[in-house]
């Protein structure tokens, strides 16, 4: 049981997902009102340990007209009887009968009922129950003031569910939505949670867990279910660990980076570098011949792989011992290239080992005719794209950053390579379906060369597993995941100003 409530921590569902599964769990004969009392319950003693009494006494309550509303109610009853000075608006007049039941009872309780959101304006904390999952329609009319007035206080907000006013499925904004301080996500996260255009209205995220049979949720999901998010627990499991106890480096993976360009030099020390971080077995770095010192000073464990360069300081060709591509496990290809590198990444599409392309490489790809190439590739592929990038390869997905799962599985599927695409929320999918969600990262990340350091990662990763049954997905959601811990250890040690690339790269070791 342990272990199956673990399984469902990392399950991400949309909006139609998590109605078939509530069916079912009502169709087993769970009341309603059962479990309302049971979810709204829960929200209510997480309130009280995140606002406690001694802290926070008046609370306004904001209640809709349907469950999320009653389950909003249930928590001004808990929140009134533990001492609360609860006051209750309700904007919507006509309510479900079981919200309705919960009014009333409330009101019984001697809990105060006010006609306009102004009338709270006193209150320390409000609780946002007007709408749940499931809201696909713009707000329109006096809820969308009385939002904007709540949006303009200073005083903290807890969302029930979801912000009321976000898409459950997009996060886009149906007009107006809460700016949450705190969402408690009711049940299974929900796919919103996940969209970057969400995150500025959601807040801090918890999921309260009230008990979804996990026979109900593989029953409409499968399983393993199609979108989950990382956690440590499943980090940890893909790991290429522990090793055997007899082995060698080129047991461990051999993995060959080329980068670099005399103008962009930093792009091949610091793939090299989040290379190092993985631990994979054996490193090769293909660059420029004038940047050969410099890679040496930096990573002296790699073997360095000086090449031809062109007059503009990229490489120029590869020479034999890099472009046996049957030596290496894995090739990671692309930061700080230049588009001079062209006739470079044409030969590395032709590989028939393992690719990972970002960047120039990325860049150049998006000249090539992407998608016929990357369906001829007798290998895996994965592309790490930003949203530029994104837009560039695949052209014929329309407005990507409006709903990025969907953009991603997209991309995988037309493309038939794995796609990494980054954001505050980065989402990977694969051809096979699955996509791996990253539930949280750091502004800190957003500087140049971060995304370097992932590409070595991946690549260090891929090669030390390239030999076992792990899925490749798996292996580049743990290494987006790790990436991203990284720069939260290290802004929590030294601000989200401290962590430039060469920073992240040594803070790889501070995670696990």
């Amino acid at each position: 049981m342990v272990k199956e409530r673990e399984q469902l921590e990392s399950v991400v569902v949309n909006a139609l997902q998590m109605r078939q599964i509530e069916d079912r769990i009502f169709a087993a004969s769970m009341p309603v009102a059962a479990l309302m009392e049971k979810a709204a319950i829960l929200c209510a003693n997480r309130i009280q340990q995140l606002y406690p009494l001694s802290q926070i006494s008046r609370v306004g309550v904001l209640v809709g007209p349907g469950h999320n509303g009653g389950d909003a109610l249930v928590v001004a009853r808990e929140l009134h009887l533990q001492g609360y000075q609860v006051n209750v608006y309700c904007p919507i007049h006509k309510l479900k009968d079981l919200t309705a039941k919960h009014a009333q009872y409330a009101q019984n309780l001697g809990i105060p009922f006010y006609e306009t959101l102004e009338q709270l304006y006193k209150c320390e904390l409000f609780i946002d129950g007007l709408f749940g999952f499931g809201l696909t329609r713009p707000l329109t009319g006096e809820i969308v003031e009385d939002i904007e007035l709540l949006n303009q206080w200073s005083q903290p907000v807890v969302s029930i569910d979801i912000p009321s006013g976000l898409h459950t499925d997009t996060g886009e904004v149906l007009g107006v939505a809460v700016r949450a301080t705190y969402s408690l996500c009711l049940g299974l996260w929900k796919w919103a949670y996940f969209q970057d255009q969400a995150l500025e209205y959601i807040g801090s995220a918890e999921r309260i867990d009230f008990g979804v049979p996990a026979k109900d949720a593989w029953a409409v999901l499968g399983q393993p279910a199609p979108v989950q998010k990382m956690t440590l627990t499943l980090a940890q499991r893909f790991l290429p660990l522990p090793r055997p106890l007899v082995t060698h480096k080129y047991k461990q993976g051999h993995l060959l980076v080329i980068c670099g360009s005399y103008r962009y030099a930093g792009g091949a020390i610091l793939t090299g570098l989040g290379a190092r971080g993985s631990g994979v077995g054996m490193l090769s770095i293909a660059a420029p011949k004038s940047l050969k010192p410099m890679l040496v000073n930096h990573l002296p464990e790699a073997l360095i792989i000086d090449c031809p360069e062109t007059e503009s300081g990229a490489i120029a060709e590869l020479p034999n011992l890099a472009s046996d591509f049957n030596n290496y496990s894995v090739i990671a290809c692309g930061p700080g290239l230049t588009s001079d590198a062209k006739s470079i990444v044409e030969t590395v599409l032709q590989a028939e080992c393992p690719l990972i392309l970002d960047a120039d490489g990325l860049n150049i790809l998006a000249q090539l005719d992407s998608i016929s190439r990357l369906r001829k590739r007798p290998a895996a592929t994965v592309l790490t794209p930003h949203l530029g990038e994104f837009k560039r390869l695949f052209p014929e997905i329309d407005n990507p950053h409006s709903d990025r799962i969907k953009a991603v599985v997209e991309a995988s599927r037309l493309s038939g390579a794995i796609i990494l695409f980054k954001g505050a929320r980065t989402a990977i999918a694969a051809p096979n379906g699955c996509v791996w969600l990253i539930p949280e990262s750091t502004p800190a990340l957003a500087r140049g060369g971060s995304g370097d350091v992932l590409t070595g990662l991946i690549g260090g990763l891929m090669a030390q597993q390239v030999t076992c049954l792990a899925a490749i997905e798996k292996t580049v959601a743990t290494a987006a995941w790790w990436h991203a811990q990284a720069g939260i250890v290290a802004a929590g040690e030294r601000t989200e100003l401290g962590v430039d690339a060469f920073t992240l790269s040594q803070y790889l070791c501070k995670v696990f």
